[in-house]
């Protein structure tokens, strides 16, 4: 029985829109729901226009971002929109399905050179692990320290597969502000079409953290995301870390992103990924 049967959503949300919910944990499958509502009570069309429309993620990945339940989110990190490759776009904020290995011999691997801003976030890490120093991440630098990595491969982390398991260990939910792509329409109107969704994410949110008496999940907001998310009124309810996107290379020595990511350390292998 598909889940949108299950769920009798609104008229507005297409079944092919809502079975997609079945990526999602189950903790999270009637929020998601009640999210859709809300951008269906603000624009009855745009669901149904989106379900005849190509957009990316495809293969029913729209809401693979929600398979961590919402009892183990700790931080939320949100994107601005999905990848504009089929490939790329996995429906997880930041992880580019192109990328597997990270490393090669000449440092980073080919795929992440290309990917700016994982290759910025690695080379952040590196930083805040103090395996680079500020200033010198070149990539005769970034070569010596794959050397190690790559050498010792029951210690640190050889794919982008194992940073995202590292990431979900830690409480992320990968999220973007926009939860599809599609090259013929502004990515801004997306976006202003999932604020209604987003809303009943953070609420949800924020709704938990209140019943289990601990705080609401840390928003890790880059670049112009920020300014997307202060519209919303649950945006105030969470604390935040905030900084340029990691596509600035002054992402690189960003005091917060050091601050916040570097007692994780994400390049090591760690419970779930060795």
């Amino acid at each position: 029985m598909s889940i949108s049967s299950l769920s009798a959503p609104h008229e507005a949300i297409p079944a092919s829109i809502a079975d997609q919910l079945s990526l999602a944990a189950p903790s999270w499958r009637p929020i998601l729901l009640r999210g859709l509502e809300a951008v269906a009570r603000t624009s009855l069309e745009y669901l149904p226009a989106l379900a005849e429309d190509d957009y990316l993620p495809n293969q029913s990945r729209l809401f693979a971002a929600f398979a961590q339940p919402i009892e183990a989110v700790k931080y939320v990190l949100i994107g601005e929109g999905p990848y504009p490759r089929p490939e790329s776009a996995t429906g997880v904020c930041f992880m580019d399905g192109a990328v597997h290995s990270l490393w090669s011999e000449k440092g980073f691997s080919k795929p992440v050179n290309r990917a700016t801003s994982l290759r910025n976030f690695m080379k952040m890490l590196l930083v805040a692990d103090g395996r680079l120093k500020s200033g010198e991440t070149s990539g005769e630098e970034v070569a010596r320290v794959a050397a190690t990595v790559r050498a010792n491969e029951s210690l640190f982390i050889q794919t982008r597969e194992d940073l995202q398991s590292n990431l979900t260990a830690h409480g992320f939910l990968l999220l973007n502000a926009s939860l599809v792509f599609r090259p013929h329409v502004p990515p801004l109107k997306d976006a202003k079409a999932w604020q209604p969704f987003l809303q009943a994410v953070l609420a949800a949110l924020v709704e938990h953290a209140e019943h289990q008496r601990t705080s609401s999940p840390t928003l890790v907001l880059w670049g112009k995301v920020a300014g997307l998310l202060s519209e919303l009124p649950a945006n105030t309810r969470f604390p935040k870390a905030v900084s340029e996107h990691p596509y600035n290379l002054s992402f690189i020595n960003s005091p917060t992103m050091q601050a916040l990511f570097g007692p994780m350390q994400l390049l090591q292998k760690q419970e779930g990924n060795t």
